[in-house]
This record gives C-alpha cells, sequence and structure tokens, in this order.
C-alpha cells in the first residue's frame, strides 16, 4: 500500500522519545512528516484524524510501567479510519511492563491498525552525574536499530493492497495492565540562586504545575516527576534533592546498570 505522509504523535519531556520515533521515521523515509507534539498543555488542545493512506507513529514515555495517564486522555481522542500505526514506548533502563500493550489497545479502540510495536530506551528523567540511568540513550546503536526498524515497516506495508490485509502483533503484557497510574505528590526540586527567572522551565513544563509569577514554586500536585524542568534549565539552576526521587534515582542506578536493548514487534 502506498503512504502520502507520516504523522509522529509524541510526548516527551526529555526528548529521548521525539528522538526515537524520528529515528524511526527516517528509516520509514516517508515523502511528507508532520510532527504532533502533545508535550504541553497547549499541544494537547489539538485534535487529530486520519485516513487509511497515512501512516500514524505514537510515540510515549513509561512511567511506572504504563501509558502516562494525561496521555492516555488525548490518546483516545484520536479519530482513525484504518490507518496504520506504529507503537513506541521508551522506558529507562528498568521495565516497560504493560505499557505496550497499553498503547497498542489504545489505538486499535481508535481505529488505527498496527504495522510494529517497540519498546526503546531512553535516559532515565531521574537520571545525573552522581547517580546515572541509561545515560546518554538512545544512543547512536539504539537509532541505527530505529533506522532498521523503520525500513522493516516500509517493507511490510509495501506487501500489502490495504491495511486491514495486516496480522495482528503480539507484544508482551497482561490484561489488566499492572503498573501505578497514581502521580507522586512530592517535593523534590531544589532551585539556586542561579535561577535567573527566564521561564524556559514553565514553558516547557507538560502539565503547568510551575507558577508564572515565580518559577520557584512548583505545584507538587500537579507535577508528574518528568524532570524536563531540570534537564532543560539553561542556568544548572534546578537538581533533585533529598527525597524519595533522590532515593529512587540512587536504588535505579544501583540495579539497572546492565544496558537493555530495543526490541521491536512486526
Amino acid at each position: 500500500m502506498e503512504i502520502d505522509s507520516a504523522k509522529i504523535v509524541y510526548f516527551s519531556p526529555t526528548g529521548t522519545t521525539k528522538t526515537v520515533a524520528q529515528g524511526i521515521v527516517k528509516g520509514i523515509n516517508p515523502s511528507s512528516v508532520d510532527l504532533i507534539d502533545i508535550t504541553t498543555p497547549s499541544g494537547r488542545e489539538q485534535s487529530l484524524q486520519t485516513t487509511e493512506n497515512e501512516l500514524l507513529v505514537v510515540a510515549v514515555p513509561v512511567y511506572m510501567g504504563r501509558v502516562p495517564a494525561l496521555v492516555v486522555e488525548w490518546l483516545k481522542t484520536i479519530k482513525s479510519s484504518k490507518t496504520p500505526v506504529v507503537c513506541v514506548v521508551v522506558y529507562g533502563n528498568r521495565v516497560y511492563d504493560d505499557a505496550l500493550l497499553e498503547l497498542k489497545d489504545i489505538v486499535e479502540t481508535c481505529g488505527c491498525i498496527p504495522v510494529g510495536c517497540g519498546a526503546y530506551i531512553g535516559e532515565h528523567s531521574f537520571s545525573n552525574a552522581e547517580t546515572p540511568i541509561a545515560e546518554g540513550r538512545p544512543n547512536k546503536d539504539d537509532l541505527a536499530h530505529a533506522e532498521d526498524f523503520g525500513r522493516s515497516i516500509s517493507k511490510k506495508l509495501e506487501a500489502v493492497s490495504f491495511s486491514s490485509q495486516l496480522s495482528d502483533i503480539e507484544v508482551p503484557g497482561v490484561r489488566p495492565y499492572g503498573g501505578v497510574t497514581t502521580l507522586w505528590n512530592v517535593d523534590f526540586i531544589a532551585v539556586n540562586d542561579l535561577c535567573i527567572q527566564c521561564g524556559v522551565c514553565a514553558e516547557i513544563c507538560p502539565v503547568g504545575a510551575i507558577a508564572s509569577q515565580d518559577y520557584t514554586l512548583i505545584d507538587q500536585e500537579k507535577c508528574i516527576t518528568c524532570c524536563a524542568c531540570i534537564k532543560n534549565c539553561p542556568q544548572s539552576a534546578r537538581a533533585i534533592k533529598p527525597s524519595p526521587v533522590k532515593d529512587a534515582s540512587i536504588r535505579l542506578n544501583k540495579l539497572f546498570q546492565e544496558p537493555k536493548q530495543p526490541e521491536v514487534y512486526l
């Protein structure tokens, strides 16, 4: 079947998920690509409708073994008509549990037909110089793998005339899904005197948890502990302070040092 264009839908607070998705699409090499960034609240205000002659790539990070709840809400609004879709989850070298199965189920409910599913590794949001976790991932080998995956997807699409001819894909996971969907309500971000109130943190926060009048103030109930504000601060004025998040970073650093590899399903 011929694909007119590709749409990449991604939720990527620290950029790793977007990078993986773009690597896959590079391998597919469609004539045109439309990026749909649903990371920020304004991005999730847009709606999406797709057709059978388009390819949809949906890429999300794994939070506690699941698709982030606020992403689920948006994904369920997609209106599709037999659109071939690539499902991608990115996790921080721990486990992706039922997230890939959950994502596949969601897009199928919206009318999409999976053509490929993959789980890739990205640097963990809690990773830092003191306790690195999958530091530098996705690396060049990951992205080369992503491109190869994209080429395999392209060949699979070329082998059928209609998306309805695509066979079902089995991915790991169980129903009902395990994992945790409840957000942490924890004070874990330290802001030091290097903060110049530039506002970058508030602009990139996926949930609007940072006060616009004073960027040192954080709404803990809204915060999803993605650490985007820490990793993107141009002054390096933000860090993880002693807290359950700090404890988790130490634990993850010790328990998951062996690099995991991408897994794909066609």
